[in-house]
């Protein structure tokens, strides 16, 4: 199968080949070194820099970019487009000298767009379980040989990378709503897990996040497929918007009885899904009614594509997690330590959930990290109503990410609302002894949260093992 065979309407952007020698500012970051080592191994001319020598630089050098550690508007060379990571401030040398010369400046959602223009694009949305359920995906599509090209925003185990150009003409990515970037894509399968208010310091209003779902539903051509979850009701009311407007296909997968894929969740080892084509049990290596219906999403898909059913369905065995979902970082005194992404309420209580599940009759000790000032003042209650589903629920400071401090906004307001088990625990070994003193055998200790909280998890195993702490060691 040839990618022509199956190809759609192109894009309405570049294609890779359009855009010449591209040169990525800020190359080591997750997302832009998923955009370069694809074009690299299409064979493309590819340079980037990094303000540090990242991991990930020697990989793509291995594969033939020009790598560079600073910036330097020298390192530009003589590239002929330039695409620049969301951190990258305007003063900086390589940015500024692109400008100047009059070079296009791309968004990685941009590059992104033109690596995938030629391919039929399977792109993933939603306010929570993008990466995951585009790992699931990808995970399945090359377990039933159809070897896609992806895109993920996490590294995958099971993949070994985040992206790579795959032989067949399928592309699947992750579409990041945060900024309003999904939008530069043009998918022929859209994906959206659900709908629900966040980003509001991007787009102010919840009915602003609606609409620009709408936009991202629009996208689709006349023979395309919106996939949605019916469990949602944001994606749900987004597919019957999709479906008045009468331009596109609709398929809805979830628990009940008006979706297409139904999903019958008993618990770890009774999952299976009802298609038209019959019932199909399904093998999954983790935990939670969230992840179930991501990979439920996952098999929409693969049918959409052509996938046998039954070759669907068994090759999700292969799936076992995707870097901080619910990631596994070890065990000690009979405590086994997980870390998890979650950052939004919704996403909160269901990591906590499917800890719950794993945890059995033990307890369930949580160290939340909330992400944003502006998230934390919108979410506050919506936090703690979520922590407080855990027997122990300690909240550090806020972690800021790209926002100045709003006055008033603090991990407090999520404390004011937390119950007998929760409080507010101070940075470092106050943090990893408060939480090991709480932990028992057969208990579950979960570091949540998007920022740098996830240096807590090995801190906490040591200290689990009986390793000492001191403050400059235990600094997240």
């Amino acid at each position: 199968m040839t990618r022509t065979e199956q190809q759609h309407t192109p894009a309405a952007g570049p294609t890779a080949e359009a855009l010449g020698r591209v040169h990525f500012i800020g190359i080591g970051g997750v997302g832009m070194s998923a955009v370069a080592r694809i074009m690299v191994a299409r064979g493309l001319p590819v340079s980037g820099s990094d303000a540090k020598d990242l991991p990930v630089m020697a990989d793509l050098a291995a594969a033939g970019a020009r790598i560079c550690v600073g910036y330097d508007a020298a390192h530009l060379g003589d590239a002929q487009t330039v695409v620049a990571g969301s951190a990258i401030r305007p003063d900086n040398p390589e940015l500024a000298a692109a400008r100047a010369a009059g070079l296009p400046v791309l968004h990685r959602s941009e590059a992104l767009a033109a690596v995938m223009a030629e391919d039929t694009a399977v792109t993933v949305a939603g306010t929570h379980g993008k990466s995951t359920t585009t790992s699931m995906i990808a995970v399945l599509l090359q377990g039933a040989g159809l070897d896609p090209s992806f895109a993920i925003g996490a590294n995958v185990p099971a993949l070994g990378v985040n992206a790579a150009s795959g032989s067949s003409p399928v592309f699947v990515a992750e579409a990041d709503e945060s900024d309003g970037s999904f939008l530069n894509y043009r998918p022929k399968i859209a994906v959206v897990t659900n709908v629900e208010p966040d980003h509001l310091d991007f787009y102010g209003t919840a009915e602003a996040v609606y609409a620009s779902f709408d936009r991202f539903t629009e996208l689709l051509p006349a023979d395309g497929v919106l996939v949605a979850c019916a469990d949602d009701p944001g994606a749900k009311a987004l597919a019957q918007r999709t479906q008045e407007r009468g331009a596109t296909r609709v398929v809805l997968y979830g628990t009940g009885a008006d979706a297409e894929f139904v999903l019958h969740d008993g618990g770890p080892g009774d999952v299976s899904i009802s298609t038209p084509a019959g019932r199909f049990p399904l093998d999954l290596h983790v935990p939670g009614r969230h992840n179930a219906l991501n990979a439920a999403a996952a098999f929409a898909v693969a049918l959409e594509l052509g996938v046998e059913p039954a070759l669907a369905a068994g090759a999700l065995a292969n799936f076992t997690g995707a870097s901080r979902r619910f990631e596994f970082k070890g065990e000690g005194r009979g405590v086994r330590v997980y870390d998890d992404y979650a950052h939004h309420p919704t996403e909160v209580r269901a990591a906590l959930s499917a800890a719950r599940t794993v945890a059995g009759g033990h307890k369930l000790h949580v160290l939340f990290q909330p992400h944003l000032f502006s998230r934390t003042r919108e979410f506050a209650e919506e936090f703690a109503a979520a922590l407080n589903t855990a027997d122990t629920a300690l909240v550090l400071d806020i972690y800021p990410a790209r926002e100045d401090p709003i006055p008033g906004v603090t991990s407090g307001l999520i404390a004011a609302h937390l119950g007998a088990g929760g409080r507010l625990v101070g940075e470092g070994a106050d943090a990893v002894q408060s939480i090991v003193s709480a932990a028992g055998p057969g208990d579950i200790v979960l570091t949540v949260g998007a920022g740098d909280v996830t240096a807590y998890g090995p801190l906490i195993v040591a200290a689990l093992n009986g390793a000492s702490l001191d403050e400059g060691s235990a600094g997240a």
